[in-house]
């Protein structure tokens, strides 16, 4: 093939490209954004008070975050690091960054639950015990729960947060406590997901 004739064929080739969107800059251009986000339990002071004196504490590990204040309680952060929900529809879910450490001093035993997750089916905050491969249903937004959306932000608003079923018989079994109740209200959640 001649110099021209091939000269042509790249110039139609980058002209086809770039009118389908298929050239490199255009594909990043409109590859989806990451989802980001955080989700937040706030953890009232009764709840604390409450497992302290019955030997049981909850540890936040990274890449959780956690602040406090009197009024309103411990408040634990977890970043949205992937997934996709729709609030509104009750599918999806957002995989969460960090994980939480259940020790009870009492009986000296303890349960870390990783691959946290919001799961909008289930309408449930999961985690898998370390060493499993199973999600258990640890904690549900319950009492009012208003959910928003504007633009590419969707939110849900919790004003109470309870143990799961699941959660109080498998933590009561691995820790050996009969501590955890279904139902026990653990604080507020809220939910914001941008993406």
């Amino acid at each position: 093939m001649s110099r021209t004739p091939a000269r042509l064929l790249a110039g139609s080739v980058a002209v086809i490209l770039a009118v389908t969107g298929l050239s490199g800059a255009a594909a990043a251009d409109s590859a989806p954004a990451a989802v980001t986000g955080t989700a937040v339990a706030t953890v009232s002071t009764t709840f604390v008070s409450s497992a302290a004196q019955n030997g049981v504490v909850v540890l936040p590990l990274p890449d959780a975050g956690v602040s406090y204040n009197s009024a309103e309680g411990l408040k634990v952060s977890f970043p949205v690091t992937g997934g996709s929900v729709s609030l509104q529809g009750y599918y999806g879910e957002v995989q969460l960054g960090g994980s939480l450490l259940f020790i009870d001093y009492f009986t000296g035993k303890s349960v870390r639950f990783k691959q946290l997750a919001f799961n909008a089916e289930a309408w449930r905050l999961t985690g898998v015990p370390e060493g499993g491969t199973t999600a258990v249903n640890l904690l549900k937004p319950a009492g009012v729960a208003q959910t928003g959306h504007s633009g590419t932000t969707q939110t849900l608003n919790s004003s109470d947060f309870k143990v799961d079923a699941s959660a109080a018989q498998y933590l009561d079994t691995q820790l050996k406590t009969t501590f955890f109740t279904a139902g026990q209200s653990v604080g507020s959640f809220s939910l914001t997901v941008n993406g």
